[in-house]
């Protein structure tokens, strides 16, 4: 495929089709301030807008560099073909029903196909998409409203959502965007494309990504691994963990949303910021343009009101953020700047003693920037100007950049409410490189973002990818234990008998187990024995069970916790490893932590110390630790089984294994492999 400067800096465009679309995108190339040739191409039309209308693509007087394609589906397929022959740069494909309506068309991925081989060489954005605007070189190809203004730098945003992306070009809080571009249908140029191209470009700072499906995980490897090189941060929202949302999104873009925990485990991985909601991919990307990475997210906060300060410890609690204790010569500095009768504390209330002194107030919010913490966040809400003077805050804008002047620390400022925080402040302290954030919540999950990215890639090993199939087989517990055993997964010593031979098992080590073949929730269904201490015991069990075959174990004593481990193959994001409180805890505590393989030995240990019964596993008040080598390994081998039968095998779960302080050891296990 070519490059894409021609389409995404173009000197010249043109735009195929009438009606409202065609016509506002020329109204907002012109808006935007585009220098270029822009020629409408229409079969009856003689002008639009003042601007002659060509008949037909052979009519221009030079081959486009970028051409919005707004006709019907199939006319897009030709026209998408004759742009190709004659050598334009790059078209942005409008029209729907490809593969997204593949479900009530019954055609559209055999359309999207041959749209594909129409373009050649060429690169087309699409199609079911609203385009791009580069806000850089004041060039677009968009058929709507967009919020932006023409900037030096700023921030590059990617949608698969026309709708997201204008409404995120809305955004009132001085965030300079530097691209605006949707992905549609990814049916050429991926998401993963688009996002390489924005990120060489020196003058974008940072990546916000709404997405619907990642496509290839092991491009959005070599993605994230480029922008951590440039040193620019990705922060994504990644759509599709409800049900009702991963419906949608089949039938919206044609991708695949998978598991919410898988996309978020490549997230971690590839130190990719992961927010929920779209105010916080906003203020993240306002915190990395102008400050770029954080090393962590320790926060100190002021406030000149207890009240604010109470809150903001409330939710830093929630968000996961710690407030260090103030340190000596930061108390110093505030006993300096406040007086005697300012309790000094992280959360601190200033009170208003010094308010109207701009100076005073700079010495304090320095003061308070000299401790060990990341991030210091000075919470300030504007009165609204249409009923209120807002002059009484210029100490407040003085102070900050007499603070910003005189630290070396990262100074934020955070509105409890959105809406008080007027924008020409936000444009002021922005030119200063002082972000300005929407609400206390979303200022701490985005000082958590940024040091997501701070922590950098975790494991840059290529993903195992996955091939779909529809159709499976389930291996018995005991082919399970058997396959897994060759792989170096300690399982328990067992025999499948029948009621008649029971009696020629006196070599067996008791305590033994015995458990009926075939039932899927043994327990469940009074399919398991425990504690059988004799061969006449497992007889009886046997015969009260009422079955023909069963699986005898040794029973395993000693046990410090129950765990399980599982690896699901998600088409989406590779083979997706959860390790969990095993056992009966498994739906009871829903404590478990995601990961993709290929995993580390410390990716693993790591894992396991975020597990909230993490103080079992190292002997919590006394009691045995478990065998975390011995663990570890488990873990290791069922992921050496993965890779030895990634062709076919699409789940594998233990559970439990049982861990003790000698050994861990694998008491019932699944597999299901392609057929």
């Amino acid at each position: 495929m070519a490059g894409l400067d021609r389409l995404f800096r173009p000197k010249s465009v043109a735009v195929i089709g009438g009606g409202y679309w065609a016509r506002s995108i020329i109204e907002q190339c012109r808006k935007i301030g585009f220098q270029g040739a822009i020629y409408p191409i229409h079969p009856k039309a003689t002008d639009v807008d003042g601007i002659p209308v060509y008949r037909t693509l052979n009519d221009l007087p030079e081959t486009p560099d970028a051409v919005f394609v707004c006709v019907n589906r199939n006319a897009t397929i030709d026209l998408v073909r004759e742009l190709s022959q004659m050598g334009a740069g790059g078209a942005v494909c409008f029209a729907s029903g490809f593969l997204e309506s593949q479900a009530e068309t019954q055609d559209g991925a055999s359309l999207q196909a041959e749209l594909v081989s129409a373009a050649g060489d060429m690169p087309i954005i699409g199609p079911n998409c609203y385009g791009f605007v580069n806000y850089l070189d004041q060039a677009c190809l968009w058929p709507d409203q967009h919020g932006g203004i023409p900037v030096d730098s700023g921030v590059a945003i990617i949608t698969q959502s026309s709708k997201i992306a204008i409404n995120l070009s809305m955004y009132t809080r001085a965030l300079p965007i530097a691209y605006l571009m949707t992905a549609g249908n990814q049916a050429k140029v991926s998401m993963a494309d688009l996002a390489r191209f924005v990120l060489a470009d020196p003058r974008v700072t940072a990546l916000g990504l709404h997405i619907e499906g990642l496509g290839d995980p092991n491009e959005f490897l070599k993605l994230a691994q480029e922008a951590h090189a440039m040193g620019k941060g990705i922060v994504a929202i990644k759509v599709g963990a409800s049900d009702q949302a991963q419906a949608a999104t089949i039938s919206h873009t044609a991708s695949l949303a998978g598991s919410a925990a898988g996309a978020g485990a490549i997230f971690k991985r590839l130190g990719v910021a992961q927010v929920q909601d779209l105010t916080t991919l906003m203020d993240t990307l306002m915190l990395l343009h102008h400050v770029g990475p954080l090393n962590g997210d320790t926060i100190a906060t002021i406030s000149c009101s207890g009240g604010e300060a109470s809150l903001m410890a409330d939710l830093g609690q929630a968000v996961g953020v710690e407030f260090p204790d103030l340190i000596s010569n930061q108390r110093d500095a505030l006993r300096a700047a406040l007086g005697d009768k300012v309790a000094l504390a992280n959360p601190l209330d200033y009170h208003t003693y010094i308010w109207g002194d701009g100076a005073a107030m700079g010495r304090c919010y320095a003061a308070m920037m000299l401790g060990e913490q990341d991030v210091t966040i000075l919470v300030v809400d504007f009165p609204r100007a249409d009923r209120c003077s807002q002059s009484a805050w210029d100490c407040v804008i003085e102070g900050v950049e007499y603070a910003h002047s005189h630290s070396d620390g990262v100074l934020i400022l955070a509105a409890s409410l959105a809406e008080n925080m007027p924008e020409h402040v936000a444009e002021r302290l922005g030119a200063s490189g002082i972000p300005c954030l929407n609400g206390l919540r979303e200022s701490l999950e985005a000082v958590k973002a940024a040091a997501a990215v701070g922590r950098g890639i975790q494991n840059d090993q290529p993903l195992w990818l996955v091939t779909p199939s529809e159709n499976s087989v389930t291996l018995s517990e005991a082919e399970a234990k058997t396959a897994l055993s060759h792989s170096g997964l300690t399982v328990p010593a067992a025999r499948i008998v029948t009621l008649d031979d029971i009696g020629d098992q006196g070599d067996f080590p008791f305590p033994a187990v015995l458990k009926v073949q075939g039932l899927a929730h043994k327990s469940d269904e009074g399919g398991v024995a425990l504690n059988l201490t004799s061969l006449d015991a497992v007889k009886s069990a046997a015969a009260n069970m009422g079955r023909e075959s069963f699986l005898m174990e040794q029973m395993i004593t000693g046990a410090v916790c129950e765990i399980l481990i599982g690896v699901a193959a998600d088409p989406a994001h590779g083979f997706v490893l959860t390790l969990a409180a095993g056992g009966v805890m498994t739906e009871i505590l829903k404590d478990s932590i995601t990961l993709v393989l290929p995993v580390t030995l410390q990716d693993v240990e790591q894992a396991f110390q975020r597990l909230k019964i993490a103080p079992i596993l190292n002997g919590y008040r006394g009691q045995p630790a478990v065998d975390m080598p011995a663990l570890v390994n488990a873990v290791m081998s069922v992921q050496a089984y993965v890779q030895q039968n990634m062709d076919d095998v699409l789940e594998v779960e233990i559970n439990p294994i049982i861990a003790t302080p000698t050994t861990a050891i694998a008491v019932d296990a699944l597999i299901r492999r392609a057929t």
